[in-house]
């Protein structure tokens, strides 16, 4: 155990191993790309959705079990399907990412609107406020925390998942894991499965300083 260890810090700061194309910086870069861009698309799918139905009441149960749907898909099998449908692209990979992605999107950014007090919406109303002002200027800025929670969730869960660029061919740190089991490379599979592992764990920290950063301020 503890040769395997050294074994990983070796490989996880050589130098070579940082450099070229498949090195961890570009691979790095890759996953990033991939994992962003996912996170990105489910947004603009998610937060509208979970907006409207926070702010209307209406089609709450439809939207919030399909939207569920998607994370009871199994993300394999999703890629593999769109890969026949589509061919060999990234395709199958951004929209196993997004299905994967907007449940928790959705949910958290409609718990976030319910959670908004009705007697607040009622002095907005009563001020004069029209329903998209009552939105944007009330019931948005108090759902913020949970919206930003879904968001945080939604991403860690995608880059943790993003390997699976790489069962398809393509690049990102789940190169190192598909590329070490098949070469029966333990250090390679570990320390792909470590970069991953650290990288979710980045991300999700600088997202909770942005939202503590937000809000530390932020009258009760």
């Amino acid at each position: 155990m503890g040769e395997l260890l050294m074994d990983l810090g070796a490989w996880l700061t050589s130098g070579d191993q940082w450099s070229g194309v498949d090195g961890i910086a570009n691979r790095l870069g890759e996953h990033l790309e991939y994992s962003l861009i996912a996170t990105v698309i489910a947004a603009a799918i998610a937060l509208p959705t979970g907006l409207l139905i926070g702010h209307t009441g209406r089609g709450a149960f439809l939207a919030i079990n399909l939207s569920s749907f998607g994370r009871a898909l199994p993300t394999v099998g999703l890629i593999v399907l769109v890969f026949l449908a589509s061919g060999l692209s990234m395709t199958p990979v951004y929209v196993s990412l997004v299905a994967l992605a907007v449940p928790s999107i959705v949910t958290n950014t409609y718990a976030g609107m319910r959670a908004v007090d009705p007697e607040t919406r009622d002095a907005a109303r009563g001020q004069g406020m029209r329903a998209h002002q009552v939105l944007l200027r009330v019931e948005i800025p108090l759902a913020l925390p949970l919206i930003m929670t879904g968001l945080r969730l939604a991403l860690v869960q995608v880059v943790a998942t993003a390997t699976i660029a790489a069962y398809v061919s393509f690049g990102g740190l789940g190169r190192y894991v598909f590329d070490g089991l098949a070469q029966r490379d333990l250090v390679q599979v570990l320390g792909g499965a470590v970069l991953v592992a650290a990288v979710a764990l980045v991300l999700d920290l600088a997202l909770a300083a942005l939202q503590r950063a937000l809000f530390v301020n932020r009258p009760a």
